[in-house]
């Protein structure tokens, strides 16, 4: 089937072997010294332990070259995957530590995504809320140098969301609005309802990252259907890093039975072990929708997306295609 994914993390999609190849050419590590290990080591103890090894793993792109070998390889993956179109976050201060430059690694990645001419990847500049108020802004100005070249549409905070809550970043999400930018942010996740009422009330998002534990508030989960505000569901994400304990407790069937507007993603797919096609199964075997909501589930994420209308429209008739096909 062809797909659309909205809730991606280039760094965390980046395929194992390349990782691998990235570690080696800067001297390896002294934990990890085979590709094996590095399969066994993205297990987590919880959402913490997750974003330890994620700081551990963007120690290897230390230049400007790797992101676009890196970035590349990404969209080779997403293209065998016959995922033909993928919102995707990246992370950019992250690594000012390697002496890297916002705009460069923006137009470093964009170098490499254009290299694959089967998949449509614009980017969606991740501000990381644990850098603040005043960090999340200078990477907003910096991004914003580069955004029209290096096709960058929008702008979320991920991070450590119960210790820095969305109120936090009204003005920044005021300055991105004005600049044009389209705005999500993760929430709901981490920490529960009240992080998606404030994306929602505070930071006037179009789609929010995760929304799992809206269903922890009724009163929030009416909102969502009655306004259709999209949730980037990533549901194996929520079972590798402790937000959700068995899949037999995972919101996402509550959430689309109420009828909320639910799209299916991956988040960091290599360091999950998981697809989108994967997801959709999951989606499949795990929760019994029946043919009817897989193909709702499968086009939502076009109608959710930040596509022209065109491209929408494309997208849309590709995938009904499939469905009449068989």
């Amino acid at each position: 089937m062809p797909k659309v994914e909205l809730h991606l993390h280039l760094e965390g999609a980046i395929p194992v072997p390349t990782l691998w190849q990235l570690i080696e050419h800067h001297g390896g590590d002294p934990v990890i010294t085979t590709e094996a290990q590095l399969v066994d080591w993205f297990t987590y103890r919880d959402f913490a332990h997750f974003m330890e090894t994620w700081a551990w793993m963007n120690g290897f792109l230390r230049t400007l070259d790797d992101f676009t070998f890196a970035a590349e390889a990404v969209a080779r993956h997403l293209a065998e995957q016959n995922i033909v179109y993928a919102e995707s976050f990246f992370s950019p201060s992250d690594f000012r530590g390697h002496g890297l430059e916002p705009q460069g690694i923006a137009l470093a990645i964009r170098a490499g995504l254009d290299r694959v001419p089967d998949v449509e990847v614009p980017l969606i500049v991740d501000l990381v809320r644990d850098r603040g108020p005043d960090g999340t802004a200078e990477t907003l100005a910096a991004v914003s140098e580069v955004a029209a070249e290096a096709r960058v549409i929008g702008i979320g905070i991920g991070g450590h969301e119960a210790a820095h809550p969305p109120e936090q970043f009204a003005g920044v999400y005021r300055d991105a609005r004005e600049a044009g930018f389209r705005l999500t942010a993760h929430a709901g996740e981490e920490a529960g309802p009240e992080s998606v009422w404030g994306a929602i009330r505070a930071l006037d998002v179009e789609r929010v990252g995760h929304g799992v534990r809206s269903v922890e508030d009724p009163d929030l989960v009416d909102y969502l259907v009655e306004t259709q505000l999209p949730l980037e569901v990533c549901p194996t994400s929520n079972l590798r890093t402790g937000v959700v304990a068995h899949w037999d407790r995972h919101p996402v069937g509550e959430l689309v039975d109420a009828g909320a507007l639910v799209t299916i993603n991956t988040d960091d797919p290599a360091m999950f072990d998981t697809t989108l096609a994967g997801e959709f199964s999951i989606c499949d075997e795990r929760f019994g929708f029946d043919e009817a909501t897989m193909r709702r589930l499968s086009l939502a994420p076009v109608d959710a997306s930040w596509a022209g209308p065109a491209t929408r429209a494309s997208l849309a008739l590709r995938i009904e295609d499939w469905w009449v096909s068989g």
